[in-house]
């Protein structure tokens, strides 16, 4: 009598299997081109105690996107291209609700199917991409199907050939998106404005596998890069929709509404954060010419009672320059600006500046070398230097990333208010030069000096210093202006003296 080979945890559960699990493979198995039938079957619509009672079913533009999909698989049979999508949206519309639906759909009707899900950034991945799949796995009618863990979503009967994976993006790991041999390929860009070009470009090469997708979601805070250019450029090889905030449900109206009164509805910030339409070309530049241009006309008048107040910016390479700049309310002096690595010798310039203006504060860049001027500075008894951390969180930590960004906005609502700069092409060319995105959150960030040189600009030293100055409040010590030449010098009358003054 033969011996039968010991039966798989595997084939136990095939045989195990019911009228019931017989029937819902079968049902689940003919929305195989239908996402839109496969979200409508699998999840609890309506049903009272789950967090879906008070829900119909999915979101009109999610909808669309469902039958977007359903029309590119059922265009002559088999697919042989490609599926490629992109939705550019305002925030809070429910994306990451309908990216965890395709995968679930996706993972249930295809068998041994290939999937990497990544993110602009590992938190956003871990925290909220990742995390979602795992809530709607729990509500899902097939859920004891798959496993979810904290870095894959897998078949419970083929773990290691039925998966997703979370793969947070580095171009060191691009390899993680390269070509594959299965059949079925689903590759997921939450965030995509943010992921690297290497990553896109290696993806690209995935999607050689007749019938594989790519689906990429994403505020528009940037109109270059990738992301964009689904949008632009390569717009004829991608399907792509733009959803406006205000036309899902899970959007918070009352907030968009009051960004909306806040900047006016076709403001940068409300075309991506409310309408997911990208900045308008020319507003990439944070401050325009027309604005700096205006300072460098007016002229400054009754700024005497306000603090005197000195910005350094400290150069931290060889061919950059360290500036000083002297303001009083909204009237600068012209700038000055050195070319001297020695710290010890550039501290006791400015400490020559500094018994030159008698400022009320002087602000420094703490960044990096700054720190070796405002040491020696403090060695030679000045007690009104302020350290400036351009590198920390924004006082304003709602509207800007860093203190940097805060600075740079500050000296631009100031320029555009009143202020005088003096006629300095390169401070001109420095102002006008950075230009701008968004974070996830929306927050504006300026762009960084070394990106700047990537584009062949000078670094904003001059600017910078500026910038510093607006850094804290600052109080005059003394009231101005003075009643006389006497007084403004701080030379008191003799006794009975009836000289004028």
């Amino acid at each position: 009598m033969p011996v039968r080979a010991p039966q798989t945890a595997s084939a136990r559960r095939l045989q195990s299997l019911t009228k019931l699990d017989v029937e819902l493979i079968e049902d689940i198995a003919g929305f195989f081109n239908d996402p839109e039938g496969f979200i409508r079957y699998a999840f609890p619509w309506g049903e009272k105690g789950t967090r879906l009672d008070s829900e119909t079913g999915p979101d009109v533009w999610q909808v669309e996107v469902c039958q977007a999909i359903r029309d590119e698989l059922l265009k002559g049979g088999d697919v042989l291209e490609a599926i490629q999508i992109a939705i550019s949206s305002g925030h809070g519309i429910g994306k990451t609700a309908l990216l965890a639906m395709l995968i679930l759909w996706f993972m249930s009707t295809r068998d041994f199917p290939q999937v990497v899900v990544t993110a602009n950034t590992k938190a956003q991945l871990d925290t909220k991409t990742w995390r979602e799949l795992s809530k709607w796995h729990k509500l899902a009618i097939n859920r004891d199907w798959f496993q979810w863990t904290a870095t894959r979503f897998q078949h419970v009967l083929y773990p290691e050939v039925w998966f997703a994976a979370a793969v947070p993006w580095t171009k060191g790991n691009s390899e993680a998106f390269a070509g594959t041999h299965e059949k079925h390929v689903l590759v997921i860009f939450d965030e995509g404005s943010a992921i690297d070009d290497t990553i896109w470009d290696v993806t690209e090469g995935a999607m050689t596998t007749p019938g594989a997708m790519w689906i990429v979601f994403g505020n528009p805070t940037q109109n270059t890069g990738r992301f964009a250019q689904c949008f632009g450029k390569f717009k004829h090889r991608w399907i792509h929709r733009q959803i406006d905030s205000r036309t899902a449900k899970m959007a918070n109206k009352a907030q968009i509404q009051k960004w909306i009164d806040d900047y006016g509805e076709d403001h940068d910030f409300v075309r991506v954060r409310v309408r997911g339409v990208f900045p308008r070309s020319g507003d990439v530049q944070f401050i325009g010419l027309d604005i700096v241009a205006g300072a460098m006309r007016r002229k400054a008048e009754n700024y005497q009672q306000f603090a005197k107040v000195m910005g350094v910016d400290v150069a931290r390479h060889g061919s950059d320059q360290s500036v000083c700049t002297r303001r009083q309310g909204n009237h600068i002096w012209p700038q000055r600006r050195y070319r001297i690595t020695d710290l010890m010798k550039l501290a006791d310039v400015i400490a020559g500046e500094i018994h030159e203006f008698h400022p009320d504060a002087v602000f420094i860049d703490a960044t990096g070398m700054g720190w070796g001027v405002i040491d020696r500075l403090r060695q030679l008894n000045f007690t009104n230097i302020i350290p400036v951390q351009v590198g920390e969180a924004a006082t304003d930590d709602a509207r800007y990333v860093l203190k940097r960004d805060e600075l740079w906005g500050l000296a631009k609502d100031w320029l555009a208010g009143g202020g005088c700069l003096p006629n300095d092409p390169e401070l001109e060319a420095e102002y006008t030069g950075p230009q701008y995105g968004y974070d996830k959150h929306m927050r504006i960030q300026i762009e960084s000096k070394k990106d700047m040189k990537a584009r062949n600009l000078p670094s904003p030293d001059g600017a910078d210093s500026i910038n510093l100055t607006f850094a804290s409040p600052i109080a005059p010590n003394t009231k101005f202006p003075k009643s006389s030449w006497r007084d403004r010098l701080g030379i008191k009358r003799r006794k009975g003296s009836a000289q004028a003054a």
